[in-house]
């Protein structure tokens, strides 16, 4: 009996710490989808940073098929486990095969100092999926998009203005993150406000490199008082909580190296939007506060094949996951890309 007993014992132990073992294999802040196959992947950018990513494929699809494929990333300070995974997940079950990625310098991806934003590289980090994809056996290299959420959502269109492979581009609740950081919100930062902000940041230049180490910018809050900005508490109601947090996510779990801002500030993107050819969606929430910045984006394209989405009742957040409004207008993006991805 005794034995009979320690064996049921062992048995359930086996069991729990198998459940346990699966359960830590899924490190997305989203439920796994039982219709879609993911693999992590990894390939480099030019600047030679090896980028990581997570590759979703249809489960239904056939050994020697080809597919059209979307490359996603964002937002900014996000890690591909939260938005830019689930966005992908979705895609995936609905027909693409979709390559979710941490962009240079974040997450699992390299590059050294950690924490750092860069208009260039963050914009060849996109055209670095689109090699990676293009040499995938199942994928049709003519039919190849990208999607960006947030502050890559700016960097999306700048490289679909580079890069004449990038068939179809969607923008999702974007920021010009070159923008805001040189004119701050709603372009309220004037000429001399910006001189003393690079005044400072060259100064912690002179600093870092004193002690060796690079100051983290400050992020968000581990409690809010109350006080805060209705979008701050928005990002913290994501980023902060069971809802979206990841221990990767510098928006979760850590700061941006300060420094970052000088190359934002001195390097606008979007400059050559105008010259796009290819399909272009912007999608934004209704109530978001960085809406302007999708609409501006929208003003600078030209062309029949350019659309602005707005979300109604909507915020920034809201297109994150969806919230509890289910926001995000997956037929509107599936429809979208199966229109120009053919």
């Amino acid at each position: 009996m005794f034995r009979k007993l320690l064996s049921i014992i062992f048995t359930f132990l086996i069991l729990s710490i198998g459940s346990l073992s699966q359960a830590k294999e899924w490190d997305k802040v989203f439920p796994k989808s039982n219709n879609v196959n993911i693999e992590k992947v990894n390939f480099k950018n030019r600047f030679g940073i090896t980028l990581v990513g997570d590759l979703y494929t249809p489960k239904k699809m056939k050994k020697n098929e080809k597919l059209p494929a979307i490359a996603i990333s964002g937002p900014f300070g996000a890690v591909k486990e939260q938005s830019s995974g689930l966005y992908a997940q979705t895609l995936a079950e609905r027909g693409f095969i979709t390559l979710a990625f941490d962009p240079s310098y974040t997450g699992e991806s390299s590059g050294n100092p950690r924490n750092v934003a860069s208009p260039d590289i963050n914009t060849e980090d996109f055209s670095a999926a689109v090699d990676f994809l293009s040499n995938n056996k199942n994928v049709d290299s003519d039919k190849i998009g990208i999607l960006g959420i947030c502050g890559f959502g700016g960097f999306a269109i700048n490289a679909a203005a580079i890069d004449t492979r990038i068939k179809a581009t969607t923008a999702v609740t974007m920021y010009d993150m070159t923008r805001v950081s040189a004119r701050g919100y709603n372009d309220t930062v004037d000429e001399n406000a910006r001189y003393e902000m690079k005044q400072a940041l060259n100064k912690q230049r002179t600093e870092d490199f004193k002690k060796g180490k690079y100051l983290g910018a400050d992020g968000l809050p581990d409690k809010l008082t109350g006080k805060e900005p209705q979008f701050v508490k928005d990002y913290w109601g994501y980023y902060k909580t069971k809802r979206g947090f990841h221990s990767r996510s510098i928006n979760s779990n850590g700061k941006w190296n300060m420094t970052s801002s000088l190359s934002l500030i001195n390097m606008p993107i979007l400059q050559y939007a105008p010259e796009i050819k290819s399909a272009v969606l912007i999608i934004h929430g209704e109530k978001a506060h960085s809406r302007y910045f999708g609409e501006d984006a929208f003003k600078k394209l030209k062309g029949d094949n350019k659309e602005l989405f707005i979300v109604k009742g909507a915020n920034h957040v809201d297109l994150y996951d969806g919230g509890d409004k289910n926001a995000i207008p997956f037929d509107k993006i599936e429809k979208f890309y199966k229109e120009n991805l053919k």
